[in-house]
């Protein structure tokens, strides 16, 4: 398994329209992408710093994850992504190493990726995403 970089921080916020200026005009990023992900109900909003992504995510249903998550530990960081060449293969290694995986196959995520989670249970409480960028193959 090899994990190239840290490919996100994906950060819960109630509200893109409140997020994005605090830091586009605060912080001098610039928003380069705005999507919605139907499936996972949720609304992103992406910047680039170095190599790293930030993602803004913001629920698109009150039974959506992020609202969910939102409503129990308030806005915030969400989770860590990483990047690598094969999202099954880290899923394979990490399943035989007994990391409880969330998604057993990769899903597309935002930004057109192949993604999967790993329970926070298994990471010391750091809810992971494991990404690959299938263009790059």
């Amino acid at each position: 398994m090899e994990l190239t970089h840290i490919e996100h921080l994906g950060i819960a916020v109630k509200s893109l329209e409140t997020a994005i200026p605090y830091y586009e005009e605060k912080l001098g990023l610039k928003c380069y992408s705005i999507e919605e992900v139907a499936d996972q109900k949720v609304r992103t909003a992406f910047f680039k710093i170095g190599q790293t992504k930030l993602e803004l995510l913001e629920s698109t249903s009150p039974e959506g994850t992020i609202a969910k998550f939102i409503e129990k530990k308030g806005e915030g960081i969400h989770h860590i992504a990483f990047a690598t060449n094969s999202v099954q293969t880290c899923l394979d290694e990490l399943a035989a190493k007994d990391v409880q995986l969330i998604d057993k196959a990769p899903r597309k995520g935002a930004e057109g990726l192949n993604i999967a989670f790993l329970h926070p249970k298994s990471t010391c409480g750091v809810l992971t995403e494991i990404c690959e960028d299938p263009k790059k193959k």
